[in-house]
């Protein structure tokens, strides 16, 4: 259903970081189109909590709220619309663990004095739960909802860890980079959890 991004995680950060805030309009200014020293390892000295992210910093941050906050939309329909106390269940497991990762990007958002505004909103991102995925949501019920709510979820946990993982590898911020490992842990529990019925039925 949705395009599983191929690329590598590492090549999406620097498409975000340079290209894809789009439009440069009122939100923020463009990163630096230049990409950051990918070098991981212990260089100069670490940036200061509240110092300015660089572009990989940056991409993946500004990508990982819109990416939690569209999985919550989406999994908050899942009282109303699964017919299913096990989904429910799960469901309700998994957007509790959104929310409380969106709890940790918002403040982190801010200490990078970046505005909390999804610079992605009609972009129709790798893993990201969209405007049309959320109406297609709300017009179906019952088993066809369930199957709908997995394999939404599965994209959106599979391509978080990617790019998670690539910030652990290429960001230079160390509070970005620690949240981004906690994530990737996060996501392992979370697809090793995914309820089996998404394979099934076509």
């Amino acid at each position: 259903m949705k395009k599983a991004a191929r690329g590598t995680a590492a090549l999406l950060l620097l498409l975000l970081a340079a290209g894809c805030a789009a439009p440069a309009d009122e939100r923020r200014p463009p990163a630096p189109a230049a990409a950051s020293p990918a070098s991981g390892g212990p260089a100069s000295a670490p940036p200061a909590s509240g110092a300015p992210a660089d572009p990989t910093d940056a991409a993946w941050v500004q990508l990982m709220t819109p990416m939690n906050e569209q999985a919550v939309a989406l999994l908050s329909l899942a009282p109303a619309r699964s017919g299913d106390a096990g989904i429910r269940s799960w469901a309700a497991g998994l957007l509790a663990s959104q929310n409380g990762e969106l709890a940790r990007l918002r403040p982190l958002l801010a200490h990078m004095g970046l505005p909390d505004t999804n610079i992605h909103e009609g972009h129709d991102m790798p893993g990201m739960v969209t405007a049309d995925d959320l109406a297609r949501a709300r017009t179906v019920e019952g088993a066809a909802f369930d199957r709908f709510l997995v394999e939404q979820m599965k994209d959106h946990l599979t391509q978080s860890a990617q790019v998670s993982r690539s910030e652990t590898g290429s960001g230079t911020r160390p509070d970005a980079k620690r949240l981004a490992a906690e994530l990737v842990k996060a996501r392992r529990t979370e697809l090793a959890a995914l309820p089996a019925l998404a394979a099934g039925s076509g």
